[in-house]
């Protein structure tokens, strides 16, 4: 297990910050009074590679009505049968890529982060303690694939971008790897995570 790395992300999780949105990188945006934000939970499962951690991924599957395709961690809307975010976010991750629940060490959250599809999500930063057999969902998911903690956790590997959203110009963090152009709430996350693991 690898002790040092996971004292230093428990530490990077403790401190203290704002929660993210999809919108906090366009400044003009006006949100409407009282919206109401749907809780969810997703995983970010961090996993020991040949070269240290690794993070899982998902791709979404293309049938999908919401985020078809996109980069995402496992996870989804808190259910009435879950006791918070963090029991939805272990759930979700088995149901989607068989990851068991009792092989997950919860590290801590990371800030909620607002998503343009009103659901309020909590990070829960897990350690899979042992390999596992992936077993994805494939109404949900077309892929499951690693990516490396040390990638998605240096500031210099983001850009910010930007696209046309409702006819408003949307600008947005992304940190592609290989084939995969992760982006989005999932690049915003990842972010954060960057800012406190520095």
């Amino acid at each position: 297990m690898p002790t040092e790395a996971l004292t230093k992300i428990r530490a990077a999780l403790a401190k203290d910050s704002a929660a993210s949105s999809d919108f906090d990188l366009n400044p003009g945006t006006v949100l409407p009074e009282g919206r109401k934000l749907r809780p969810a939970g997703v995983l970010v499962p961090l996993i020991m590679g040949p070269n240290g951690l690794n993070v899982i991924l998902t791709k979404r599957s293309s049938a999908l009505k919401h985020h078809p395709g996109q980069i995402a961690f496992p996870g989804g809307k808190q259910d009435e049968a879950d006791v918070d975010c963090v029991d939805a976010a272990l759930r979700e991750a088995t149901e989607e890529i068989g990851l068991p629940r009792d092989i997950v060490e919860v590290l801590g959250t990371l800030p909620g982060h607002e998503t343009v599809t009103s659901f309020m999500m909590t990070p829960v930063v897990g350690f899979v303690t042992r390999p596992f057999e992936v077993r994805r969902e494939p109404g949900e998911v077309d892929e499951v694939f690693q990516v490396p903690l040390a990638h998605v956790t240096d500031p210099a590997r983001f850009s910010v971008q930007y696209r046309r959203w409702r006819g408003i110009r949307r600008h947005y963090y992304t940190v592609p790897f290989g084939p995969y152009y992760i982006w989005g709430a999932t690049a915003r996350i990842l972010r954060g995570f960057a800012e406190r693991m520095t």
